[in-house]
């Protein structure tokens, strides 16, 4: 079968690559085509175009990157249509991929989704128009089948991929080696995660870092990703003491004491490691204000939502600053009772996301759907 493939993001990338791995499995003459990242790349998705190019985070910076968003959606019908595939994945990314399910299914293309656009936070009033363009959703989160059942949408709960990632049989580099090979000194690590995208790291980093001459007897390390140029870190960090490891996500929270992480899948990574965190987030004003006005869920990051309460602390906005940062970071470095409850919630949360193998069961039942009807494009 062809598939083809789209995410627009590095969580999407990777969650992608291990469905597509999954796949090869079932179907090994299958052939790949879509966008997204080197991890895709690696499984033999033939890529049409890397997410570090589709990067545009708010409200403002959607629309002043129209021209360029438009551009890439007639681009990507028409590739569509040149592969024309047996079935559009998508993965995540709604902005850009609830417009590509809509015109995938006009022309007759089967439609998945796999890992729910965040309906129930923000649009719940498009579930409708969901239901029309996408033939099957697989949900990762537990509370999502439940919450498209009330719009009478059957649609599939996989548990969550990241514990096909994380698990205790994953291979962590030993810590002597992992600092010889960074260059960083033995002193514990604090871990600061910004995001992924240029635009978010800007942002987040130098809030994150004026907590460091608070802890000197921590060394600060930032996470860098595979897709950001080692130059764009270098100009926010050269002379500020702080470290740089990219594409060791992973390795580095294996050894972290605590993390500052920005919202995003990367809290949801950052708990399943076991590492008690500080989430933060903190975007153009007038794109939060906006936010807030459609965005209705308790939290922000993807712990305290599945975990139904505040387990991690979360500073958003304005309250994103050196002294509540410091203070939050501090609770959570010691041994206490903040510390405890923490570490104890993530056990739960692991509990509550359905165990290891999710890739492979969206993988089954892809594949079984598409064996069950068969339509010619």
């Amino acid at each position: 079968m062809r598939y083809y493939v789209i995410a627009g993001e590095a969580s999407g990338d990777l969650h992608a690559s291990n469905l597509v791995k999954e796949l090869k499995h079932l179907d090994p003459p299958a052939e790949f085509r879509g966008w997204g990242g080197d991890l895709m790349q690696q499984q033999g998705v033939v890529l049409v175009r890397h997410y570090r190019d589709l990067a545009f985070m708010g409200f403002l910076e959607v629309v002043k990157h129209l021209p360029v968003i438009l551009k890439n959606f007639k681009f990507c019908e028409k590739d569509i249509v040149a592969f024309k595939p047996d079935v559009l994945i998508l993965v995540d990314y709604p902005g850009f991929n609830l417009r590509i399910a809509k015109f995938a299914t006009e022309l007759g293309i089967r439609v998945f989704y796999y890992i729910s656009p965040q309906l129930w936070a923000w649009r719940s009033s498009r579930v409708k128009g969901v239901k029309k363009s996408v033939e099957k959703m697989f949900v990762i989160l537990p509370f999502e089948k439940e919450f498209y059942k009330r719009y009478d949408y059957d649609v599939d709960y996989t548990g969550h991929p990241l514990l096909d990632v994380i698990n205790p049989d994953m291979k962590v580099v030993d810590r002597g080696e992992f600092l010889a090979s960074n260059g960083l000194t033995d002193l514990p690590l604090i871990a600061l995660l910004p995001g992924s995208r240029m635009m978010e790291i800007k942002k987040m980093l130098k809030v994150m870092m004026s907590v460091r001459s608070l802890y000197p007897g921590y060394q600060f390390v930032v996470a860098g990703a595979p897709s950001v140029p080692r130059s764009f870190y270098a100009g926010i960090l050269d002379g500020t003491g702080v470290g740089l490891v990219v594409n060791r996500t992973y390795d580095l929270l294996s050894h972290s004491r605590a993390a500052l992480v920005t919202s995003g899948t990367a809290t949801l990574e950052t708990a399943l490691m076991g590492v008690p965190q500080v989430v933060c987030y903190k975007g153009n004003f007038l794109s939060y204000l906006i936010a807030r006005q459609i965005v209705h869920v308790d939290y922000i990051s993807l712990v305290n939502l599945i975990s139904g309460k505040l387990l991690v602390p979360e500073l958003i906005q304005s309250e994103l600053n050196q002294q509540n940062l410091a203070g939050k970071l501090g609770a959570i470095l010691e041994e206490g009772a903040e510390r405890k409850q923490m570490t104890d919630g993530y056990i739960l949360l692991k509990e509550q996301l359905g165990g290891r193998g999710a890739s492979g069961r969206a993988a089954r039942l892809m594949v079984q759907y598409l064996e069950e009807k068969r339509v010619n494009f």
